[in-house]
């Protein structure tokens, strides 16, 4: 069994314009990214680059018709490196950016075109929790298919992957929260599933001190807290997502797909609703496997000898507020057919579940949580 694989070169800087020098940034790169991070990071260097701003194509989760729409424009633009600086939106396009012959990318997503990398791809993420400059995963709203659908190949590995912590500063606290959140569910999935060994391990429980430690001092001091720890958790994200890039993640993700792709919830709000509730099922089927280690190290983390999901629940809702899914729209007949979607169309994330869960199993998580 493969162990570990990371093909990412990895940089830090202070500041965008550290970076912009040291990799020479030039006519020859298409950077895609949001004029709220252009105007503060960027505008002032009169760099030569062609710039496309993400959000003119559309708000709130990547879809379909957001890759498309940008790819129409891009289409006679001569580029040889992809640069992208922003949150899991503008990542998860631009990975598509760097495939030959993409001019639907539905068709990259159900593979119907071979996957060919050719473009180079720089990333530099502007939120903690994606972990998504080091994995080989990009994650879109199929709008005619009413799912979301993750395309996994090396060809859209980042060739580089850049950490600036500067650009975190603009990011409001519940986006924050929320995404530095999916990087405890990265961290933690990756601990529990079946492809887990001693390298994806030692980084998670690393990217989850980290985590949980920040975590704790917001909640002791305030949501401004996090401002002296962006370099820290922005390294945990990092950390997370080289653990789960080798290993996958599970059920978690696996259940908040059709919430994200039915009623758009943000990809890291939809992953704390379920996240809970997946480990206290996992640990009821199985309480004396990997997850004992599991529980062992967070009631640490935690300071707790009870059951540490508690303790986690307890904390995350000192920084947002976890909501029933009727409140996103969910109707209590969807429950059933939620289910069967998850098992028809995420197996690719349900085979690295710590146990394998029925679809019985997965409609009483959504009866839970409704």
């Amino acid at each position: 069994m493969q162990l570990f694989k990371l093909k990412t070169r990895l940089s830090q800087f202070e500041d965008f314009a550290s970076f912009a020098k040291e990799f020479n940034l030039g006519a020859d790169d298409l950077v895609i990214t949001n004029e709220f991070l252009y105007e503060p990071f960027m505008k002032s260097l009169n760099l030569p680059c062609h710039f496309i701003m993400q959000e003119k194509y559309g708000l709130g989760e990547p879809s379909d018709n957001m890759m498309n729409a940008i790819l129409q424009d891009v289409k006679n633009v001569k580029y040889n490196r992809v640069v992208a600086v922003g949150g899991g939106t503008v990542i998860d396009c631009c990975k598509l950016f760097v495939l030959k012959g993409v001019e639907n990318v539905t068709d990259a997503f159900l593979r119907k075109i071979p996957i060919v990398k050719e473009k180079q791809l720089v990333i530099l993420p502007t939120t903690c929790g994606t972990g998504s400059e080091v994995t080989n995963i990009s994650i879109a709203e199929l709008v005619s298919l009413h799912t979301k659908m993750g395309l996994a190949d090396d060809a859209i590995v980042a060739d580089d992957a850049v950490l600036v912590p500067e650009l975190l500063k603009g990011l409001p606290f519940k986006f924050y929260a929320c995404s530095a959140i999916d990087a405890l569910v990265h961290a933690t999935e990756s601990f529990v599933s079946p492809k887990s060994n001693p390298y994806t391990e030692a980084l998670g429980k690393e990217a989850m001190r980290i985590i949980i430690d920040v975590f704790q001092k917001i909640a002791e001091k305030g949501p401004d807290y996090r401002f002296e720890r962006l370099g820290d958790m922005l390294m945990a994200s990092n950390f997370a997502g080289i653990a789960f890039g080798n290993t996958g993640v599970g059920a978690v993700h696996a259940l908040s797909y059709p919430l994200g792709g039915n009623y758009h919830v943000p990809h890291g709000e939809a992953n704390y609703q379920f996240y809970t509730a997946i480990f206290h099922l996992y640990n009821k089927k199985n309480p004396n496997g990997r997850i004992k280690e599991l529980n062992a190290y967070l009631q640490q983390l935690l300071h707790t000898t009870g059951d540490p999901y508690d303790a986690l629940d307890e904390l995350l809702g000192k920084l947002i507020k976890k909501n029933p899914l009727h409140t996103y729209g969910m109707k209590d007949e969807e429950v059933a057919g939620f289910a069967k979607s998850v098992l028809e169309t995420q197996q690719r994330l349900l085979n690295n579940n710590y146990v394998p869960l029925s679809e019985e199993e997965i409609r009483e998580v959504y009866r839970e949580l409704f």
